[in-house]
């Protein structure tokens, strides 16, 4: 374009040189072709400024927005992803963006219908925890044809690769430190009762966490169940094996919800003596500890504010075009009567 205006100009200046060498150099014609050269230098920024404007308009095109984003825990009842449904609707909102949300209640089947629904309406990414790690395959096949990019948070799937980044607790610490703080309390070991959940790697995480601990110790894992990461099957199993078992000197539980309702199966056979763990830091749990009066003795604690923030963070990040890692951990730590107060018992850390 500005070689285009050059050239203009340059053909008005020799046609005014050849006027003014013919003695037809008056002022009118020396004015007439200044005025329009700087008519052409004119249309010549005009010019640039609507390329520009064409720019920032692709530019603003490129970016994006405002988005659809689809998100899917294994329980949406659990206080835990309570928090974390809104934490990131609160973000995205805010944002002038749109989040649909489904709940499979733990049925992996579902899971994988309310994934494909989401696809069908359209979104442009989606925050997944899978209700189990191996089933959810199917519905990360679809994610993948329709190329919806994957923010897997708290719980891994079992094949990273379908998923854009991970971000979740340290697990296996979690799990780790309430084992360690165990063997501290019950140095001679003992019988114990392990609640955990197969199909949830980040309960197998915990458990590996906490057996790993207190291997070695003097401890006798006298029976180890599923308790599906919920309360009432939990509490129904409890009662089960403390029958056969009074005696544990400990129960621990892979989330807080199955702790607590070995707590509800403990106190109803009337122990008096047996540590209860889980992990999570919830509230309730928070106050058991409070209380000074509670089996509970500690959990691993998380922060489902921290996951959600980080699960935001890296979605954006996502529709920016920019590069993440494959795993962003967030740090998890041991909560005890001891320091209860430090957390509070009206909310998540």
């Amino acid at each position: 374009m500005k070689r285009k205006v050059l050239a203009a100009l340059l053909c008005l200046s020799m046609a005014g040189t050849l006027l003014m060498g013919c003695g037809g150099g008056s002022n009118d014609a020396k004015e007439s072709t200044d005025a329009q050269a700087t008519e052409a230098a004119d249309d010549a920024d005009a010019a640039d400024d609507t390329a520009d404007d064409a720019g920032d308009d692709a530019e603003e095109a490129k970016s994006g927005g405002p988005y659809t984003f689809g998100y899917t825990c294994m329980d949406g009842t659990n206080p835990f992803f309570v928090t974390i449904e809104d934490a990131i609707r609160t973000a995205v909102e805010a944002k002038g963006d749109k989040l649909i949300s489904t709940d499979p209640a733990n049925d992996v089947s579902l899971q994988i219908t309310q994934i494909e629904d989401m696809i069908a309406q359209g979104m442009d990414g989606i925050f997944l925890n899978p209700a189990e790690a191996e089933g959810i395959l199917p519905a990360l096949d679809a994610l993948k044809e329709a190329e919806v990019p994957i923010v897997n948070f708290d719980t891994e799937v079992a094949d990273l690769s379908y998923v854009t980044t991970y971000t979740g607790s340290d697990n296996y610490n979690a799990g780790k430190v309430c084992g360690e703080d165990l063997v501290k309390k019950c140095p001679d070991g003992g019988p114990i009762i392990v609640l955990d959940s197969p199909t949830m790697n980040s309960v197998v995480d915990r458990t590996n966490g906490f057996l790993d601990a207190i291997e070695g110790k003097g401890f006798d894992i006298v029976a180890q169940q599923d308790a599906k990461g919920n309360l009432e099957v939990s509490m129904g199993i409890a009662e089960d094996l403390l029958q056969a078992h009074n005696d544990v000197v400990a129960i621990f539980g892979g989330n807080d919800p199955t702790a607590l309702g070995a707590l509800a199966a403990a106190n109803a056979a009337k122990l008096k003596d047996c540590k209860i763990y889980g992990v999570d830091g919830s509230p309730d749990i928070k106050s058991e500890l409070a209380s000074g009066e509670s089996l509970v003795e500690g959990t691993g604690a998380q922060s489902p504010v921290s996951i959600a923030e980080s699960s935001v963070d890296l979605m954006y990040k996502i529709m920016a075009g920019e590069e993440v890692d494959d795993r962003y951990p967030v740090e998890t730590f041991l909560i005890t009567a001891d320091n209860v107060e430090e957390y509070g018992t009206d909310g998540w850390q």
